[in-house]
């Protein structure tokens, strides 16, 4: 998609691809979160001015939830067909592999945005903050609704706690995350997958 904003000198209007510039703007965030990113890092990534920024986007914030849409359209898709797997461990090697492609591809920073988001926000970004966690929460909630499934079916052990499973992929996926910004290689995170399979209960 094309928009033309800011007339040039001649007055001609300057065009911009606005989903080019919205992956742009993505991967600012991705690196920096929302408060590291300023507007001379957004706008130069974009290659826009301050207005057309204004114009096509909305403020700092407005943006930042376009990106967020984009995040979890694009790199976080591996999670709806995870959930989609016959089986509860299904559904976990699915997620865990999924998280290891993405720490480990070329196509973005490494880490998680929502995870780098929801830690550095302060006071003056609380909004974010709050989306950034209405937005995991839902994600959570619907894991938890697979493992209450898979336990109902037998496919999870009688005495399996699917709150407690889905909190602890949830935590070793941001884990993965957070040593995957800190430098961890991809054997080391390969590692991790495969030893919380092992500990995986049932089928």
């Amino acid at each position: 998609m094309e928009i033309s904003l800011c007339s040039s000198p001649k007055g001609r209007p300057r065009e911009f691809d606005v989903d080019q510039a919205l992956a742009a703007a993505l991967r600012v965030f991705w690196s920096k979160g929302y408060e590291g990113a300023s507007m001379a890092d957004l706008t130069d990534a974009m290659g826009i001015t301050k207005p057309s920024l204004y114009a096509a986007f909305g403020n700092k914030e407005a943006l930042f939830n376009k990106a967020l849409d984009l995040y979890q359209a694009e790199k976080l898709a591996y999670m709806g067909r995870a959930l989609e797997a016959p089986t509860a461990r299904g559904v976990a090697e699915r997620l865990m592999r999924g998280a290891l492609e993405m720490q480990t591809g070329t196509e973005g920073p490494c880490g998680c945005l929502s995870v780098i988001s929801s830690v550095a926000c302060g006071s003056e970004a609380e909004s974010i903050r709050e989306q950034v966690v209405a937005r995991s929460a839902a994600a959570k909630k619907a894991l938890l609704d697979r493992f209450e499934r898979a336990k109902i079916e037998g496919d999870l052990p009688a005495d399996a706690d699917p709150q407690g499973l889905s909190s602890y992929l949830t935590a070793v996926m941001q884990g993965m995350a957070v040593q995957a910004g800190a430098g961890a290689s991809r054997a080391e995170l390969e590692r991790l997958v495969e030893t919380s399979l092992a500990l995986w209960p049932g089928k």
